[in-house]
């Protein structure tokens, strides 16, 4: 492969972006500033981390095992060392006399300095200034390490891909690994809009309705796709230079928070004591729930007896801690009959996997929707709680049928009690055909991850849910 030695005078752009813009409103999707030695630009209050790296580096990693760091070390500064985890080929420089005429080529192994290997993440403005305002990379690292004592800052290691944004071959390279992994570039980008998945084009580029495109392509402004052109990804169409757009600028205060911030991240525990203080958690909050609620069980019976009759209650065998069966009550929400109507409704399942779900069923009662609704139908599972059944947190009570279809997946959920509400419940898109796997997802991760901070956090949500009757 062949580099240029010399840099473009101008850069190119996709949707007004440079390549190190692009590269920035990535992280800024993710809630992260980007800040650099010697650049000026405004340390927003908005921000839920700054990154700080070097001028000349590009790079992508997974931030969350690092969001779980800074969640439970709490330190002001996490240092970052990045491995690679692509190979670096070698690059070819063409050499030239002084009158211009080529010499020969040079070829350089190694890729990018080593400086370009490290980062560091901090929640605090103050010392994204003071990164900010270094007079180089070295000098910025200097003040860290004098402005911030050993005991308030932490290193950790972690792999990513590296891009040495004076190098245009690296450049091309980093943005066609861009344009596989940013899904959403309209999440800080306002004028593109999504033609087909991965597909995304400026409002000011005319893409034919029928143009034939295989894998992820970006289209710039002033762009013309025909219906006879096929497009090839990753693939960009970068801006034409005469209809080249002015840069936006990110509106921090409109991005979602991630989902590698806006909920607490849990190391995995085994300990007894950790089962025990769950233990006395369920004990304690069912206690207390049940002298809240015990008052409308009576009117709950009585609203299904005026309109279904007995029985009161549905009882079914669900698999605990170990794969032991046990009796899972709920008030019974649906007609008498609802088992023999399942039967006929298979086509109509809403979801993937061994689940059956539609949502306006026509199996539930009129007091069942109500039920249903606001999660009523679930409180006689307070009496599994305090029988050790489950717990008031846990992967979804399931039946032994719908257990075997992941053994790997079972042995991890039946490894800990189910409960009456989880990670799952909480998380869940309802997306379609994504159900089921996100059920793995969640249950496997809570099972990971379990903690009574999860715990709390889980039952707040769900609470919150319940109130506003979601």
């Amino acid at each position: 492969m062949i580099t240029k030695s010399i840099q473009s005078v101008e850069e190119p752009t996709v949707w007004g972006l440079t390549p190190s813009e692009l590269h920035d409103r990535f992280w800024a999707a993710r809630g992260v500033q980007v800040v650099r030695p010697g650049v000026e630009s405004e340390i927003v209050e908005d921000a839920e981390l700054f990154l700080l790296l070097g001028p000349r580096l590009l790079t992508i990693f997974r931030l969350r095992p690092l969001v779980d760091q800074l969640s439970w070390l709490k330190p002001d500064l996490l240092w970052v060392r990045l491995h690679h985890n692509r190979e670096r080929a070698y690059r070819e420089t063409a050499i030239t006399d002084s009158g211009g005429r080529f010499i020969r080529f040079e070829r350089v192994y190694g890729g990018s300095d080593a400086h370009l290997a490290r980062v560091a993440l901090t929640p605090i403005r103050t010392i994204a200034r003071f990164w900010q305002t270094a007079q180089d990379l070295h000098s910025g690292w200097r003040t860290l390490r004098q402005q911030i004592t050993s005991d308030r800052r932490t290193a950790t290691s972690t792999p990513a891909r590296t891009y040495d944004r004076e190098v245009d071959d690296e450049v091309m390279q980093f943005v066609r690994y861009l344009i596989q992994s940013w899904t959403r570039p309209d999440t800080t980008i306002d004028r593109v809009h999504r033609l087909s998945a991965g597909v995304w084009a400026d409002e000011q580029a005319d893409v034919a309705p029928d143009v034939e495109t295989i894998g992820p392509a970006w289209v710039g402004a002033g762009r013309r796709v025909s219906a006879q052109t096929s497009v090839i990804g990753p693939a960009v169409l970068w801006d034409d230079p005469g209809a080249r757009p002015e840069t936006q600028t990110v509106k921090w205060q409109e991005l979602e928070p991630t989902q590698a911030f806006n909920r607490p991240v849990a190391r995995k525990t085994q300990s007894v004591f950790y089962y025990r203080g769950k233990r006395i958690f369920d004990l304690v909050f069912i206690t207390i729930a049940l002298l809240l609620v015990l008052p409308i069980f009576p009117i709950i019976l009585l609203a299904i007896f005026l309109e279904d009759g007995r029985p009161f209650f549905y009882v079914h065998r669900r698999e605990t801690r170990g794969g032991r069966d046990f009796p899972c009550l709920k008030f019974r929400s649906m007609s008498t009959n609802a088992d023999q109507i399942r039967a006929g409704l298979g086509d109509r399942n809403e979801v993937d996997g061994p689940q059956f779900y539609i949502a306006n069923d026509p199996r539930l009662t009129r007091v069942g929707r109500v039920l249903r609704k606001f999660h009523l139908d679930e409180l006689p599972q307070f009496f599994n709680v305090l029988a050790g059944h489950m717990s008031v947190v846990g992967p979804r009570p399931s039946p032994s049928d719908e257990n075997q279809y992941s053994p790997a997946w079972r042995e991890a959920r039946l490894s800990v009690l189910p409960g009456i509400t989880g990670l799952w419940q909480v998380m869940r898109t309802r997306r379609k055909g994504l159900d089921f796997q996100e059920w793995i997802k969640f249950d496997i991760e809570y099972v990971e991850t379990a903690s009574l901070s999860l715990d709390l956090w889980i039952v707040w949500k769900t609470l919150s849910r319940i109130i506003r009757g979601k």
